[in-house]
């Protein structure tokens, strides 16, 4: 793993009282990672969980780290890609970290992307009803957003994430030298919830990105650090405010009622990556708000020209599968946001101005699915 640089590192603050915690971005993190875990533990012992892909390139980093400060580490491996996020992946992790004696005051990391911070989050969640775990995330979709928060869980047959739990790691330790080494599509999946954050609240930020976004996607380390903390502070913030997703968190699936229909079409694939699938999700909302005569359509324009010069997914025939309204539709009832039999949809009035809806007519919603998958 090569640096990138020497940048700085910065501490954001979840805070949830007693159960709030630091993400702490920066480069060579890892390396020192013993420092920053050992006042976490009751005893020099921790398991992480990595998948095959991610321990090959940072896990002897991560131990080397931890042995500094006399911490032993045990490892637990699992494929990669969404297929782990099962219940037969939930099971054999589960089997794994009981064989290997983890006891309740213990503290499980999850070093990788979201796949493995999603899982090992939620069996740190039932494991003895509830050990500690520390999210390590090593892609950039995973820094900016699933590693913070507490939520966790598996995807069904039924849709993406429908069984899982809210259960706050103790620490996020983000080290932007891990970035360098993620295939460029991971790299533009990451980015696309980058600029989420921007679209929903923060009219400025999206600006700066319409400005340094290829700075970011090439890995200038300065553009990487404040668009990793940029989008930490605004998740932090939300996540402090509405814990459980009762009100404003809601604000944060802005592209993901589509997109996890995109994602369940295809069977939760690499044929469309979460954040490919939410930067197209995030289109249709865009087209969706102009089609409904709330958001001008000089916005959502500018949505999908960024979105597209990031090289990410904006129609169906960039995703390069064939999709159909109707199967798309029927995954859009398996949502989480689903209340009373009626959808909750992330709308917006404009770039920064996002908010929640009810009242969404059918024919507007199939309108605009229709004008998406014949693009």
């Amino acid at each position: 793993m090569t640096a990138i640089a020497a940048v700085s590192q910065e501490i954001v603050r979840v805070g949830l009282g007693a159960r709030g915690y630091d993400i702490i971005v920066g480069p060579g993190i890892l390396k020192d990672a013993g420092r920053y875990v050992a006042p976490l533990l009751t005893q020099r012992r921790t398991v992480i969980v990595s998948d095959e892909t991610v321990a090959r390139l940072h896990l002897d980093v991560l131990i080397a780290g931890l042995r500094r400060e006399g911490i032993a580490a045990e490892t637990v491996t699992v494929p990669p890609g969404e297929g782990s996020k099962s219940f037969a992946g939930l099971e054999t992790l589960i089997d794994r970290l009981l064989s290997l004696a983890v006891e309740r005051g213990d503290v499980i990391m999850a070093l990788g992307g979201g796949v493995i911070g999603d899982l090992t989050g939620f069996a740190a969640s039932i494991l003895r009803r509830g050990v500690d775990f520390i999210q390590v995330p090593t892609t950039l979709l995973a820094q900016v957003d699933s590693s913070v928060g507490g939520k966790t869980g598996i995807n069904t047959r039924h849709g993406k994430n429908l069984v899982g739990a809210f259960h706050q790691p103790r620490l996020v330790l983000a080290d932007i030298d891990a970035l360098t080494t993620l295939p460029a599509r991971e790299l533009r999946a990451g980015y696309a919830e980058v600029v989420k954050y921007g679209l929903l609240g923060d009219a400025v930020f999206f600006n700066w990105l319409e400005a340094h976004g290829q700075k970011v996607l090439a890995l200038e380390p300065a553009a990487v650090m404040r668009a990793v903390v940029a989008s930490c502070r605004m998740k932090a913030d939300i996540v402090a405010e509405d814990e459980r997703e009762a009100g404003r968190r809601a604000l944060l699936n802005l592209g993901h009622t589509f997109g996890h229909a995109l994602e369940a079409e295809l069977g939760f694939s690499d044929r469309l990556l979460h954040g490919e699938a939410v930067a197209a999700g995030m289109v249709l909302a865009f087209e969706l708000s102009v089609r409904l005569g709330l958001c001008p359509a000089s916005d959502a324009t500018r949505v999908r020209q960024h979105l597209q010069a990031a090289a990410l997914p904006v129609t169906a025939s960039d995703i390069g599968a064939p999709l159909g309204v109707d199967a798309l539709r029927r995954h859009m009832d398996q949502d989480k946001k689903v209340a009373g039999g009626r959808l909750t949809f992330v709308l917006a009035h404009g770039i920064g101005r996002a908010f929640l809806s009810r009242d969404v007519p059918e024919d507007a919603l199939r309108q605009t699915l229709t004008a998406f998958v014949e693009a």
